[in-house]
């Protein structure tokens, strides 16, 4: 009798799964189909000589995704337009169907929310043991928590931190003049030996961080920059928010020297006429950029982990994740450090994978924002800078 089988019926959200159907006829054609609800993605496969069809070993005929890829129903899932559910399904019409839990918050984490000494975090670790390696996990330009990709950090050891620096009650609500000084309890909440992680302009807060606080002993950014870039200032509307001339970031009470936005006739073109936009265009990287706004990511007391997009059209963050790299080898860094770029990847590569990445055309302040890359590429990447991301830590934070 044919089923379906998934291994694990539950498990993080990071987890990979092995999906089978078994005592099929040879040779038979079935749609596997997998949906959260609001989500969903088939694809055809044959059956092979032993009447099994796995997602680990076999590519589909036809369908949402090709080659072999045990999550490719998982990240080319498209918007159904129905409610999200708890818990996805896998089905093979006249087989069965299979609940998987996805869990955002594994098992054996607890969730702590912390708002002292200013603070607006959640904090994630481990129930069991410890004391664990701490991360504090930075967002991008949308602002706000993390709580997702410091659930899953924490099943994998680690006490993260899920820190908002802009974006919500109790912080500035635009990228403004940023103090570094808000940053320092957070690092000290965590103990001496203390890893960062920012996608976008968190990755640019995690480099600059890194070179400002000893305690800090590994920085991954994600599609992050080198180079500290103008601030996002307040409005509705795209333009108005990049015309708002002001750093992101503070030191000491002095605003930081930033690279400012570049706004050409085909970015304004763009947002008049609804198009998606590249919001790289705002970069002019034409003349090189000034000295003093390079991050001295030199001073860094531990590794550096550069994770880049190949083709990021929200920012060319593999030229400016480049300086940063470029920086690290002039100075001899004693300790590890790396620059991974992924052609073909856009923009949305940060956090955990196994999440749909069929979205290149994102909502922005009164426009639609064109991420780059395809789905697969940015899919593919996104898995494995999340495994060299949880891999990094744990070599550079682990004694």
């Amino acid at each position: 009798m044919a089923d379906i089988l998934v291994d694990p019926i539950s498990a993080p959200l990071d987890t990979a799964l092995d999906i089978r159907v078994v005592g099929l006829d040879p040779d038979r054609v079935v749609t596997v189909r997998a949906s959260a609800g609001d989500r969903a993605a088939e694809a055809e496969f044959r059956a092979d000589e032993r009447g099994v069809v796995d997602l680990t070993r076999h590519a589909p005929i036809s369908g949402d995704y090709s080659g072999v890829d045990p999550m490719g129903l998982f990240w080319s899932m498209a918007p159904t337009g129905a409610e999200p559910r708890d818990a996805a399904v896998v089905e093979v019409d006249g087989v069965g169907r299979a609940e998987v839990g996805r869990l955002t918050v594994p098992e054996g984490v607890k969730r702590t929310e912390v708002r002292e000494d200013g603070l607006v975090g959640v904090l994630f670790e481990p129930v069991d043991g410890g004391p664990h390696p701490g991360v504090v996990v930075l967002g991008g330009s949308e602002g706000g928590l993390h709580e997702l990709d410091a659930a899953l950090l924490a099943g994998h050891g680690f006490a993260a931190l899920a820190l908002a620096y802009f974006g919500v009650e109790g912080v500035p609500a635009d990228l403004v003049e940023i103090p570094l000084e808000y940053f320092a309890p957070a690092l000290d909440l965590l103990g001496d030996r203390v890893g960062l992680v920012g996608g976008s302009r968190g990755g640019e807060l995690a480099l600059l961080l890194g070179a400002t606080f000893p305690q800090v002993k590994a920085v991954v950014s994600v599609v992050g920059s080198g180079v500290v870039t103008q601030g996002i200032g307040p409005g509705h509307r795209l333009l108005q928010k990049l015309e708002h001339e002001a750093a992101p970031w503070t030191s000491g009470g002095r605003p930081l020297p930033y690279l400012p936005y570049s706004l050409p006739a085909e970015l304004r073109s763009g947002v008049v006429d609804g198009e998606p936009v590249p919001l790289r265009l705002a970069f002019d990287l034409t003349d090189g950029v000034p000295e003093d706004t390079e991050i001295p990511v030199e001073r860094v007391n531990g590794g550096v982990l550069l994770l880049s997009a190949g083709d990021d059209r929200s920012w060319p963050c593999a030229e400016l994740s480049e300086v940063a790299h470029q920086r690290l080898k002039s100075h001899d860094h004693p300790f590890r450090y790396e620059h991974v770029v992924y052609p073909g990847a856009g923009h949305l590569i940060a956090g955990p994978p196994h999440r749909p990445t069929t979205d290149v055309v994102v909502p922005g302040p009164g426009v639609r924002f064109a991420t780059g890359g395809t789905p697969a590429a940015t899919a593919a990447a996104r898995a494995d800078a999340w495994r060299r991301t949880i891999e990094f830590f744990s070599d550079q934070l682990r004694a």
